[in-house]
């Protein structure tokens, strides 16, 4: 095999980002349907002589010179995407760059932190006396925290010490991310003619319930995220307007932060209501890394800012130290006509080399 280019200059990475995200953009990949875009990124690997791995739609690689006694730095984002939604006034597949953006569906989120690291990747493929192996992992599933993607993936790839999630963060370090618990619930009461006196009405008794939790206060408060935040997206309840019903259905959405376990959240939830409570799933937790990182030390030095994020991605379901961080705004992402600016993908590239040209 051909042996892969050594040295590439700016110029060259951003062009082969910008040329890579426009297949991509081409290419429709849905929750669990990428194997397209899967293919795409394998050619896109071959085409510059590096050899990949897959699973299932997850296709990673290694660095040239990876030694089996030192630890990894992760590269991770993934390939799906959502579906457009009916606000799209450009053809979602079809890549049009204007006025120093570049339009599509999944250009934000998350193409643009793609083809970053993919370039990135490039760059210290080949280095010899790294500190760290260089990992990338382009995976599925994401916008549906699926099984089959970095969590399915995760157990075959080596010694990962610190994980690099590409997401939509104008290049700067959420330094934590709050986790996402789904609970669905139940208040049962008694059942009754409209006409008569009812004062065990299941739906009164569970507005009451729901008053309570929504202006409960979680004791304790966190540093980097704040409170934990507690929303009521679903209620139904009753089918005949002359029957109250014997029970009223809801959904809460609680966002958790580092200070809890999304069992410790559902327990304390649980402790302040009557309603019968069921979790959808309890794996999708919060993370943080500390400030004193070296990586997060390495971004700061080169002025970047570090938040708490409120938003989950594939952090949640990492078993490992990681941080998110990827060119873009997240406010774009699922919106009609998403784009990203080139000096964006530029950017990314550019401070994702020099915070791991510290670090690696």
């Amino acid at each position: 095999m051909q042996e892969p280019k050594s040295v590439y200059n700016k110029e060259e990475l951003l062009n082969n980002a910008v040329e890579l995200l426009k297949n991509l953009i081409e290419i429709p990949s849905f929750s669990k349907d990428e194997f397209n875009t899967s293919v795409e990124i394998e050619n896109f690997f071959k085409k510059h002589q590096i050899p990949t791995k897959r699973f299932k739609n997850n296709i990673w690689a290694v660095n040239k010179n990876f030694d089996v006694f030192k630890p990894s730095v992760l590269l991770n984002t993934h390939h799906d995407t959502v579906k457009p939604n009916k606000a799209y006034t450009l053809d979602p597949f079809v890549p049009i760059e204007k006025d120093g953006k570049l339009f599509g569906l999944g250009s934000n989120d998350a193409g643009a932190s793609l083809v970053s690291m993919a370039q990135v990747f490039l760059h210290f493929y080949d280095k010899e006396d790294l500190e760290y192996n260089l990992v990338i992992a382009l995976t599925a599933e994401e916008e549906i925290s699926g099984f089959d993607g970095i969590e399915a993936l995760f157990p075959q790839l080596p010694n990962i010490e610190l994980a690099i999630v590409g997401e939509p963060t104008q290049m700067n370090l959420a330094i934590a991310e709050k986790g996402l618990l789904v609970i669905d619930g139940e208040m049962k009461e008694t059942p009754s003619h409209a006409a008569h006196p009812n004062d065990d009405n299941s739906i009164i008794k569970c507005m009451e319930d729901l008053q309570g939790i929504l202006n409960f206060k979680f004791p304790k408060v966190s540093d980097y995220l704040g409170e934990v935040k507690v929303t009521l997206s679903g209620m139904n309840a009753g089918v005949q307007h002359n029957v109250v019903p014997e029970s009223c259905h809801f959904t809460l959405d609680v966002r958790v932060t580092d200070e809890y376990s999304n069992k410790e959240a559902f327990d304390i939830i649980q402790s302040q209501m009557k309603s019968k409570l069921t979790a959808r799933s309890f794996r999708l937790n919060s993370s943080k890394i500390e400030m004193d990182h070296p990586f997060v030390k390495a971004g700061l030095e080169i002025g970047r800012t570090t938040y708490g994020s409120p938003t989950s991605s594939d952090q949640a379901i990492i078993p490992c130290t990681s941080v998110k961080m990827g060119p873009g705004d997240s406010r774009r992402s699922h919106t009609a006509d998403e784009f990203i600016y080139i000096n964006e993908i530029e950017e990314g590239i550019e401070i994702y080399i020099r915070i791991l040209e510290k670090v690696l």
